[in-house]
């Protein structure tokens, strides 16, 4: 089957092609389809075709040529032009008017034009409109695109916050863990873990192990500590010293016998605030002036019994923010304990005590010497003149820094004017401490003790200090006070 190339109809052979053209397309003048040319013959109207009207491009990306009527698809572009010849003609060839003019119809919008030259420029604006119109098409995927990038960088941004969400939160429970609010076990289930780990590793006898773990459970039944970490009689020690070796200190104030408490296997890297606790606690038992409000306690509390008596304080409306933020719950736990709760267990034994802040260094190089001074002033209050080694009825002072607790005992003031703090230290193990007890004490082994201006360099310093008895509407009126409580701070 052969096709006209000119109206696309179907011919069997090319006899009848020739004689379908001159019948369709060649009659009379041999009239071009697509202009007002006339030919003499079929050959001089190929010829006008080829050159007048050449066979467009190829066809754009988007798909065959289409009739612009109809929409009407063709193998090629002169195939849609014979098309709309024959079935559009009425559009491309309107009647002529009266001066015998031909006019050309814009097949897109009407328009009439006198030429086909000046219809066929028209047309191509129309083309190039086209274009542009498939050009704002592809702007506009570039929008979606961008919505697409928007929306993937939403999902980075969601990804990257739960990311940070996740670490956040292992950081909490790293720090939970740290201070022992992760709900691990408390001071019982570190003892014996802790044995056990001893015994597997052939340091503790098994006999041993039993024996350890039998008296423990006795003094946890009891609420007493079983004074296997406690160093006594270290402040009568230093008594004679100071009394026998002056050498380079000018005086020196000591509290009342304070004993010394280190942590043991059940409290070890979170119990310093309790021993320290028991440290002040050994000093304030042995002074008479505190009997009234100690009646209740005559032997020294064992951990969790300390812990157990901080609940009852806040129980009774001591520091209510502390309390939250244990969760009320300190017994059983790990949890590391401060200058707050301290002051809020001996105001609720009825001890009128104080909680100091020095919040920034006041000397060089990261110092404090307004420490050492306020402390001075604490022992000094009632010296007697004249005296080189005044025991003092003073309690020991708590003293907090960060990630650690220590008890001031004392205070050396130098002959050069310059202050020592006498400090001990419950990370100490007894084994050093009893050092201190031998007659032939001399300064190597105060270095455990003596701290100078230029060895406290933390960022901020609290003590508590004891220094009286609470009536019990003294007790009442400070409990209130701590419900918006703030500690006093040096400037």
């Amino acid at each position: 089957m052969l096709l006209c190339e000119l109206c696309g109809q179907a011919l069997r052979t090319e006899p009848e092609m020739r004689r379908h053209l001159l019948r369709a397309h060649l009659e009379r003048e041999s009239r071009c389809p697509l202009c007002s040319f006339s030919a003499p013959g079929y050959d001089e109207l190929r010829a006008h075709v080829d050159s007048a009207h050449p066979e467009p491009g190829p066809a754009p990306a988007g798909g065959p040529p289409q009739c612009p009527f109809c929409g009407e698809t063709g193998a090629s572009g002169r195939q849609v032009e014979a098309h709309v010849r024959s079935r559009h003609g009425h559009l491309l060839d309107p009647p002529a008017p009266g001066n015998g003019q031909r006019l050309y119809e814009c097949p897109v919008c009407d328009l009439v034009c006198a030429n086909c030259q000046i219809l066929q420029e028209h047309v191509d604006l129309h083309l190039e409109e086209h274009r542009f119109s498939e050009v704002d098409i592809n702007v506009g995927g570039s929008l979606s695109d961008l919505e697409l990038a928007q929306q993937l960088q939403n999902e980075e941004d969601r990804q990257q916050g739960l990311e940070e969400a996740r670490r956040e939160r292992e950081e909490f429970q790293k720090l939970q863990r740290q201070y022992g609010l992760d709900s691990s076990g408390g001071y019982k289930q570190q003892s014996l873990k802790n044995m056990e780990r001893e015994v597997a590793r052939g340091r503790m006898q098994p006999s041993e192990y039993h024996k350890r773990k039998a008296d423990m459970m006795e003094s946890l039944a009891f609420g007493v500590d079983d004074g296997k970490t406690k160093t006594s009689g270290v402040i009568e020690a230093l008594c004679r010293y100071y009394q026998n070796e002056i050498k380079d200190v000018r005086c020196v104030w000591l509290s009342t016998g304070v004993d010394h408490f280190h942590s043991s296997l059940g409290d070890k890297g979170w119990g310093c605030g309790y021993r320290n606790f028991q440290m002040l606690l050994s000093s304030l038992l042995s002074n008479g002036m505190y009997n009234d409000c100690l009646r209740d306690i005559t032997l020294i509390p064992c951990i969790p019994k300390i812990q157990s008596m901080i609940e009852d304080a806040w129980k009774e409306g001591f520091d209510p923010q502390g309390a939250s933020h244990f969760s009320n719950r300190l017994h059983g736990t790990k949890a590391w304990i401060g200058a707050c709760e301290i002051y809020s267990l001996l105001t609720s034994l009825r001890l009128k005590c104080q909680i100091i802040d020095f919040h920034k260094p006041t000397g060089p190089l990261g110092t404090h010497p307004r420490l050492f001074e306020w402390v001075l002033s604490y022992y000094s209050s009632n010296r007697e003149g004249g005296t080189k080694v005044v025991c003092t009825r003073k309690p020991p002072i708590y003293m907090q820094h960060q990630g650690h607790s220590r008890t001031i005992v004392g205070i050396e003031e130098r002959k050069n004017r310059t202050l020592c703090l006498l400090i001990f230290d419950p990370g100490c193990p007894s084994q050093e401490m009893q050092k201190l007890l031998k007659q032939s004490n001399d300064d190597t082994s105060l270095k455990l003790l003596r701290k100078f201006v230029g060895s406290l360099k933390d960022k901020q310093y609290q003590i508590v200090a004891v220094d009286g008895e609470l009536s019990p509407e003294e007790k009442v009126v400070r409990c209130q006070a701590s419900q918006v409580f703030t500690a006093e701070r040096i400037p």
